[in-house]
């Protein structure tokens, strides 16, 4: 009986009667279980999926055949011991049409990705048969109602319904779904209330994110005792009325997003109560009447107890008063976002003790006082946005200190005074805005030496004096200057007034000129002789080479290097600075004529992805500056040569100290601390960018060691930058090192996060255990992965790299499963299993605090 009935769905289809043109979801009876059994089953459910799409690219039309077996077609996998469909992955591939209900009687199904395929039709409620299903991923697609029938799915860990058209109420039978582990419904169009018991069974949950809908009511208490929660986003709804205390009893709550929650309310206990946190005992201290948490009100002074949050988002409410001061007991916090509220009073000191905070933006407030010099200890800070204030006093010369600081914002206050000459630091400053204030004095001549200062608005102050030359100030506009009356000399097109001369020439000017001068010019003619000489000395060494006379370098102090400076630092390129060769080109080490040596990277420019390769770099490099980062100090490029000149690195690469007998030996402790600055310069590229940087091509030869053993990620060559979420893939037409590619990205082209994120854990396991990827042991099925999990995690330390066994390293054995999980969870061959590499940064900080402790 199953062989006719799969005859008769097969004869079906190839007489087109289930074409996504004349066929509806129902035209084809559902297959039941009594019917069709094993295999055959599954083939006709991805048949009829197949048929309800129109497949403009053909994806499927030439993958999906009779020629292959249906468990190697595009995105389906099988399990091993049966030869049944356990996941259906499509996300990001064009299929377009209408989903089959069919896909219901998949009935060994663990995951079903459907994420950005075009799909426009509802979501089916025979989805509610599938009992196996753990992971349903289907954003970016549907339409209608969430079907309860998904209530049903109690094996589900994570449901992913993000940037739909859904609408309707969210179904109180997800109540059901006790394993869940991560919530998305974000920027749909759901409305109503949500049950108060919703989520008293969910213990398990994770991340919960129900923001930018319609949602009205009161906020479910039983949020509240999702223990587990690490993250809570309820921004942009209706929501009204109490704001459960419960929330702030979170322990593990790491970002909470309330922005523009509207008309939240709600009361911190009084007198007769006390609560118990994981980071202290609190007792509120004895009133008769509430206090209240209110879209006004004060921020609740309760929210210092979520010990473990990295993000507060509380921007675009109508919070009102102080910041409470327990804000700096959130160590872990990495971005505050207070802006458009009504906070009054001074920027309380806990604040600038937040050593891990990379993001702070407190604009348009009524905060008052001046700048504390302690704003000096954000050590890590990229963005500052104070604006819109009232602040005074003079500018700290603590600022100096912020030597990663890539945006500042002070304008719309009273600050006054001058700029401190320690600001001449902030190399990294790529926008500064501080108009509209009273500042004076003259404009400094460094902020024309910062190489990546692309916005400077210094608009409505009282400065004077003569426009600096040269960066920022080549192309800035008047709009960036007006309301400065006493400014002079720039650019025709600003139409400031030339300026002055102080003091007219005497007789005596005139006697000192008459014996100077022409020293003056016989020194400048022996010099520019010589000069000449030397240059036309080089020319003739290089027989001959022709270069372009504009073809120069611009550094970072904006001094003029030319080509035959590159050439003469290297000796002519010799061998004996050889440094290294990669895929497209050499690197040699170089001395310039100022005494700084420099790593210069030349392109063979025989090879035609060579000039991508360069401009791939360049651009990567120019978006990404952080200690870990190697540093791009000049470039140089012409039809007929291209080169990069970086930052030196004097202690050669990971690869050297693993591999080869002359390395460093490198320790326990130390091999934690490269993981964790590599995972630091990987975060930076994947999340602190307005572009997101992927790498593509991380390996130990890739990173590379300053003169402090300081890790260094380094050749950007391949580099791709793209807008997008965690889940978001581009294309990358080459390919990156084998044993390191992540394996969608080796197979189909596709980048993501979390291809960078594969290659990272592969270093990270091959650092602990000094086997490559691709040492001759792992033949056949067998890789450095499974070789680990297979000893994870009671015979660790068989594998482990015998050289640390020299250090004390059975003290370390308590944290080898955490640091193996790590690289374990970042090398999983399913994407969306792996870690991100925000969630390295936490996991690998805390066991290196962890070990701190007991060492």
């Amino acid at each position: 009986m199953a062989i006719l009935v799969l005859v008769a769905t097969l004869l079906l289809l190839a007489a087109g009667k289930l074409s996504s043109g004349t066929s509806s979801a129902t035209s084809l009876p559902l297959i039941g279980s009594a019917a069709v059994y094993g295999s055959d089953n599954d083939i006709a459910a991805l048949l009829a999926f197949k048929a309800q799409l129109s497949d403009p690219l053909g994806i499927l039309q030439a993958n999906w055949t009779a020629g292959t077996s249906f468990c190697h077609w595009l995105g389906v996998s099988c399990s091993r011991r049966r030869l049944r469909v356990t996941a259906l992955a499509l996300n990001d591939v064009p299929l377009q049409g209408r989903i089959s209900p069919h896909l219901g009687n998949l009935s060994f199904l663990s995951m079903l990705n459907l994420t950005s395929t075009e799909l426009t039709s509802s979501i089916p409620l025979e989805f509610g048969r599938l009992r196996r299903l753990k992971f349903l991923a289907l954003g970016n697609n549907f339409s209608g109602a969430i079907p309860p029938t998904l209530g049903n799915l109690t094996s589900l860990e994570s449901i992913d319904l993000w940037g739909n058209l859904l609408s309707g109420q969210i179904p109180k039978e997800l109540q059901n779904l006790s394993n869940l582990r991560h919530i998305n419904l974000q920027t749909n169009y759901l409305t109503g209330t949500v049950a108060s018991d919703l989520f008293n069974k969910t213990s398990l949950l994770r991340y919960l994110n129900l923001g930018n809908n319609s949602l009205s009511g009161t906020i479910p208490r039983s949020i509240g005792h999702l223990r587990m929660l690490q993250s809570l986003t309820l921004q942009f709804n209706n929501f009204s009325g109490p704001m459960p205390p419960s929330i702030f009893n979170m322990s593990r709550l790491q970002y909470m997003y309330l922005r523009a929650s509207n008309s939240l309310t709600g009361t911190i206990p009084g007198s007769n109560s006390s609560f118990t946190f994981p980071c202290y005992k609190f007792s509120p201290s004895p009133r008769t009447d509430s206090q209240e948490i209110a879209c006004f009100g004060p921020i609740p002074s309760r929210i210092s107890m979520l010990c473990n949050l990295e993000g507060l988002y509380l921007d675009s409410n109508n919070f009102s008063h102080a910041i409470p001061n327990g804000v700096g007991n959130l160590t872990n916090l990495r971005s505050l976002m207070i802006s458009q509220n009504s906070i009054s009073s001074t920027i309380p000191a806990s604040i600038f003790q937040l050593a891990s905070l990379i993001a702070l933006d407190l604009s348009q407030n009524s905060l008052e006082g001046e700048l504390p010099a302690y704003i000096g200890h954000l050590k890590q800070i990229n963005s500052i946005d104070l604006s819109a204030n009232l602040l005074v006093g003079t500018l700290p010369t603590t600022l100096g200190q912020l030597q990663t600081l890539n945006y500042l914002n002070l304008s719309h206050n009273s600050i006054n005074g001058s700029f401190p000459d320690t600001m001449d630091k902030l190399a990294n400053l790529e926008s500064l805005d501080i108009s509209y204030n009273d500042l004076s004095g003259t404009i400094p001549q460094y902020f024309a030496n910062f190489t990546y200062l692309t916005s400077l608005n210094l608009s409505f102050n009282k400065l004077h004096g003569p426009l600096p030359e040269g960066g920022v100030f080549v192309n800035i506009s008047l709009q960036s200057l007006v309301g400065n009356m006493d400014l002079c000399g720039g650019a025709s097109g600003l139409r400031l007034p030339p300026c002055q001369t102080n003091h007219r020439p005497t007789y005596h000017n005139h006697r000192i000129l008459r014996f100077l001068l022409p020293t003056v010019i016989i020194v400048v003619g022996a010099v520019t002789t010589g000069v000449y000489m030397m240059m036309r000395n080089e020319v003739k060494k290089q027989e001959g080479r022709v270069v372009s006379r504009d073809m120069v370098i611009s550094t970072l102090n904006h001094s003029i290097i030319s080509y035959h400076e590159i050439v003469r630092s290297t000796d002519n390129f010799s061998e004996t600075n050889l440094l290294g060769a990669g895929s497209f080109g050499k690197v040699y080490k170089g001395q310039l004529s100022n005494g700084m040596v420099v790593a210069v990277k030349v392109l063979n420019m025989q090879l035609e992805q060579a000039a991508r390769s360069f401009d791939s770099e360049c651009h990567a490099l120019r978006m990404a500056r952080h200690r870990n980062l190697i540093r791009v100090l000049s470039t140089c490029s012409n039809l007929d040569f291209k080169a990069l000149v970086l930052q030196y690195m004097p202690n050669g690469s990971l690869e050297t100290h693993l591999h080869t007998d002359g390395g460093v030996h490198l320790g326990c402790s130390q091999r934690l601390d490269i993981m964790l600055d590599v995972s630091m310069a990987m975060e930076y590229l994947h999340y602190q960018n307005i572009e997101v940087v992927l790498h593509c091509d991380l390996k130990p030869s890739n990173i590379l060691f300053d003169e402090d053993m300081v890790a260094h990620v380094a050749d950007f060559g391949i580099a791709k930058l793209f807008y997008g979420d965690d889940n978001s893939m581009v294309s990358a037409s080459m390919t990156g090192t084998i044993g390191y590619m992540a394996p969608e990205y080796g197979s189909v082209g596709k980048a993501s996060r979390r291809s960078d994120v594969f290659s990272y854990g592969i270093v990270l396991l091959e650092l602990f255990t000094g086997k490559k990827p691709t040492d001759p042991m792992f033949i056949g099925e067998l890789t450095l992965r499974k070789w680990i999990d297979q000893a994870f995690p009671t015979n660790l330390m068989d594998i482990m790299d015998d050289r640390l066994l020299q250090d004390s390293f059975y003290s370390w054995n308590n944290f080898l499963v955490p640091i193996f999980e790590v690289g374990l969870l970042c090398s999983n061959d399913m994407p969306d299993k792996r870690m991100t590499m925000r969630d390295v940064v936490v996991r690998l900080m805390k066991i290196k605090e962890s070990l701190a402790e007991i060492m």
